[in-house]
């Protein structure tokens, strides 16, 4: 792969940005709350690279509990 996917991303983020500061943002502020995000996420990521894999998030019990589907 080639670095052609960070400047796709480039231009993404451009849009992103803009279309949140044409609603009225301002720019330094959209750029803060995603720096924020950004880390949020990585913070999750080192606590938990793979949520699918815990076991704890089995669910034992039927999807179709709700009166109707009893008949």
């Amino acid at each position: 792969m080639t670095n052609n996917w960070r400047d796709d991303l480039r231009l993404k983020l451009e849009d992103f940005v803009d279309t949140f500061v044409v609603n009225g943002a301002k720019q330094v502020d959209v750029y803060n709350a995603i720096q924020k995000e950004l880390d949020s996420l990585r913070a999750a990521y080192d606590r938990d690279p793979d949520p699918t894999d815990d076991p704890g998030d089995v669910v034992d019990e039927p999807s179709n509990d709700w009166p109707a589907a009893q008949d």
